[in-house]
């Protein structure tokens, strides 16, 4: 089968109908309003559940929350978080608490903030900030441990307090 086609005009042979529309477009955009934002003066308005730097929090009296389970770390894509546990005979006697972490790093050069590690938590001891700006000089600057992740996080209030009524009894 032999299609037939339209004979080009002259000004459609010198492309000037495109040129022209690409001439349009730049001076639409030339008279638009300019939105301009002064960082770091002006910050952006991030929506809610907006997914940023991971950090670990503390309970209100100050005991890590992190039990050291690892599963942020088996969950984690791209593996960027870094869990080891203590050792046989590093178990702190602080009340309820089983154990806490002995190192808990997370490598913010590797991070998708994904949210995985957040929603995978079984003691809400990670959570994603609002901060979305990290800067550093270097890469090794960019692997956060746990005394910085514990300082970005703070404490977090709780209203369950699961190591202090652990021996009461239950009613049912």
């Amino acid at each position: 089968m032999i299609v037939k086609r339209k004979k080009m005009t002259l000004a459609e042979r010198l492309y000037l109908p495109t040129i022209i529309g690409g001439f349009s477009v730049s001076i639409r955009h030339f008279f638009r309003k300019k939105i301009t934002l002064r960082y770091p003066e002006e910050k952006w308005t991030l929506p809610q559940g907006y997914r940023g730097i991971p950090h670990l929090v503390k309970d209100q009296n100050g005991r890590v929350k992190c039990v050291a389970c690892q599963m942020c770390e088996f969950i984690c894509p791209p593996k960027a978080i870094k869990v080891i546990p203590p050792g046989p005979d590093e178990h702190p006697e602080r009340g309820e608490i089983e154990k806490e972490p002995a190192e808990f790093q997370i490598d913010m050069s590797r991070c998708i903030f994904c949210g995985y590690c957040q929603e995978i938590c079984p003691e809400e001891a990670i959570f994603l900030m609002n901060r979305y700006s990290m800067t550093t000089h270097s890469r090794k600057e960019m692997i956060l441990n746990k005394e910085k992740l514990l300082e970005l996080g703070g404490i977090r209030e709780d209203s369950v307090m699961k190591w202090e009524n652990k021996h009461k009894p239950r009613i049912f």
